[in-house]
Order: structure tokens, then C-alpha cells, then sequence
């Protein structure tokens, strides 16, 4: 019986499609911490009652798109894992992008706590970027 043990950890290789798809399921978790979070504030919860969020009148148009932009993102989940490698990377660089965009500019004139969550946000979106753009090539058979 041997009483040494090996320290090391057995490391595996983790595919481009896994790490972009859990770093959009990291995104959206933030986003939904994001707006849990900004109910903490004081008058929201008000606010979001009398028919307003953040000066923008709440209407059916605005929910539809709201429930888009979050759909997109969610959806990039699982598309990422099973497009052809060359849409799904286009498609994440594109999205990702737009989606950075959006946050900085729904950050302008934010809290601490919100811009801190947009900032790893957009950190995770540049991963996204990142990943997909040295998406792996195929290795030549010699």
C-alpha cells in the first residue's frame, strides 16, 4: 500500500464552444443579479410600479424588447454548441460586440454597483470575443 500521493491535478482541455457557452451563462446571471440588485435602491420598486424604469415609460414594445435582448443572449448558449464552428464563431464575435456596446451605454450616469457589473460583463463579452476569434483550426493531416 503505497502512502504518497500525487499533489498534481489531472488537467483537461476545455473546448472553445464549453468556455464561450459558460461565459455567456455568467453574463446573463450577472445581468439578472444587475436588476435584482437595482430593486434595493430606494424608490424602484416605486418607480417601476407608477409605470417608469430609469425615465423610460414601461410599454409592451419595451418589455418585447428587453425580452429579446435577454433571449439572444440566452439562446447564444446553446447555439454556440451546435452551429458550424464558423457561424457560431461569427455569431458570438458580432453579438458580443453589440452587447458591449449596449452595456456601456446603459451604464452612462449608473450606481458603483452597477458599474461594476457592466465592467465584468464586458470583461466576459471580450473573452467571448477573444475566444472566438482564435477559434482553433483544424489540424492538417501530413
Amino acid at each position: 500500500m503505497s502512502t504518497t500521493t500525487s499533489s498534481t491535478l489531472e488537467d483537461m482541455r476545455v473546448g472553445v464552444r464549453p468556455k464561450i457557452s459558460a461565459l455567456w451563462i455568467a453574463m446573463l446571471i450577472l445581468f439578472a443579479y444587475g436588476d435584482i440588485f437595482g430593486f434595493f435602491k430606494p424608490g424602484r420598486i416605486e418607480e417601476v410600479m407608477s409605470g417608469e424604469i430609469s425615465g423610460i415609460e414601461i410599454t409592451q414594445g419595451f418589455l418585447f424588447a428587453i425580452s429579446v435582448y435577454i433571449a439572444v443572449a440566452s439562446v447564444m448558449i446553446f447555439l454556440t454548441l451546435v452551429l458550424r464552428p464558423a457561424v457560431a464563431r461569427w455569431s458570438n464575435i458580432v453579438f458580443a460586440i453589440v452587447y458591449i456596446v449596449s452595456i456601456l451605454a446603459a451604464a452612462i450616469g449608473e450606481d458603483a454597483y452597477y458599474l461594476f457589473l457592466s465592467a465584468v460583463e464586458i470583461a466576459m463579452l471580450l473573452l467571448i470575443v477573444g475566444y472566438a476569434w482564435t477559434w482553433p483550426r483544424p489540424r492538417q493531416s501530413s
